[in-house]
């Protein structure tokens, strides 16, 4: 619904990853499998177009009641960030010579995470929650150029790799009141608070005229051979905090409404590698995030309404002011001139036979940056796939 981490929805029919203190509901041990597809079309200032397709796994998620509505126990996987791009520059010629030459540069990788916690309900008011997070990954990198001259112009390529891990926590609380507006309605309040993380790791860069890499060598810092250079240096990346507060009100059993927002002050990002730093990485923006959403369940709370009345019905929206600022990266793009995402999304969540189960399909379409000062817009459609597995553990056999 809407995109957003659903920070304050409390639902037996899932679980959410976005706010620890939701584990404490749980009734059921849950298997959440999910998977996207994302198609993005690029354009350009001069109506050149571009298009991108990949899949991806999106999470795998397991969660249990130690005690049923009161402890909860949550661990799970999910990508944490993923780049993937290849910009093929305009041929130019080489300075002082007729000779063309052209640049392609390539991204791939992306850093994972590995999250474990738990929630706790004091009361039927308030709940609270921790959970650990390891993040790790390798972010890889490439700039190849190739000579229309090849006779006196060897190809380069200069490949970077970089190998990173740490740790993170997050506390979350949540607010659960009833009867607040109309009888029998409910109102939950939930915020999640993420510490700084410091990723510690290794870049290697090889300067050399084929693709093939020594990792040997890469791994150790040794000198390569042939006409390789390889170079290898220890240092970080420090990522900014992450605060979010949400709302969840259902007026009645077939009526969700939602709200987030979230703020991470990429600003204060850092990184201390001394080659090939990030660009821009000493001047990005904050970045922020709102979302909506609404569900319609038609058939409520009644197990044995018709398969169409027992499927929940989903739209939302959501807009993200992203931690790029493209005037801070291009001299000549106006002052202000931000990458912004706006989207809807939609879908559905599919009833089983199996009590407890249920299978989300959700839909997106938006559209991201502006071709403004000779950028690029992306207009991106999206599909998700989600299982959601529930069934009772750990129960004790009662003697008739």
């Amino acid at each position: 619904m809407g995109g957003g981490g659903a920070r304050a929805l409390r639902s037996l029919n899932y679980t959410t990853f976005a706010n620890p203190a939701l584990w404490s509901d749980q009734e059921l041990t849950r298997l959440n499998i999910g998977g996207r597809y994302r198609r993005v079309n690029a354009q350009d200032a001069g109506g050149q177009t571009s298009r991108l397709s990949s899949g991806r796994l999106q999470s795998v998620q397991f969660s249990f009641p130690f005690y049923a509505g009161k402890l909860g126990v949550g661990v799970g996987f999910r990508p944490y960030s993923r780049t993937e791009y290849r910009v093929l520059a305009q041929p130019q010629t080489v300075p002082g010579d007729s000779a063309l030459y052209q640049i392609d540069y390539r991204g791939e990788g992306g850093l994972r995470q590995i999250s474990g916690g738990l929630g706790y309900r004091f009361g039927d008011v308030l709940s609270l929650g921790v959970r650990g997070d390891v993040i790790f990954g390798i972010l890889e990198s490439q700039r190849r150029t190739t000579f229309s001259n090849r006779a006196r112009f060897a190809p380069t390529v200069l490949s970077t790799r970089t190998r990173l891990a740490g740790f993170t926590g997050t506390a979350g609380g949540l607010l659960s009141l009833s009867d607040v507006f109309r009888s029998e309605d409910a109102l939950s309040i939930g915020a999640t608070f993420t510490l700084p993380a410091r990723l510690s790791g290794e870049r290697a860069r090889t300067i050399g005229a084929t693709l093939d890499r020594d990792t040997l060598a890469l791994g150790s810092g040794a000198p390569a051979t042939g006409d390789e250079e390889n170079r290898a240096e220890e240092g970080g990346l420090t990522i900014p905090l992450s605060a979010a507060l949400g709302l969840s009100y259902k007026p009645s059993d077939r009526w969700t409404l939602i709200a987030d927002g979230l703020y991470e002050p990429w600003s204060n990002a850092d990184s201390d590698f001394e080659s090939a730093p990030l660009p821009g990485i000493d001047a990005l923006r904050d970045r922020l995030r709102f979302s909506v959403g609404a569900e319609l369940l038609p058939a409520g709370n009644n197990r044995n309404a018709t398969f169409f009345s027992r499927t929940a019905y989903r739209l939302g929206a959501y807009y993200e002011q992203t931690y790029v600022d493209a005037q801070t990266v291009f001299d000549d793009a106006p002052e202000g001139t931000g990458i912004n995402a706006l989207a809807a999304t939609g879908g559905v969540s599919l009833p089983t036979p199996l009590y407890g189960t249920r299978i989300d399909v959700g839909v997106e379409v938006g559209t991201r940056g502006t071709t403004d000062a000779d950028l690029i817009r992306d207009v991106f459609y999206g599909l998700s796939l989600n299982v959601n597995l529930g069934e009772r553990w750990f129960q004790r056999r009662k003697l008739r």
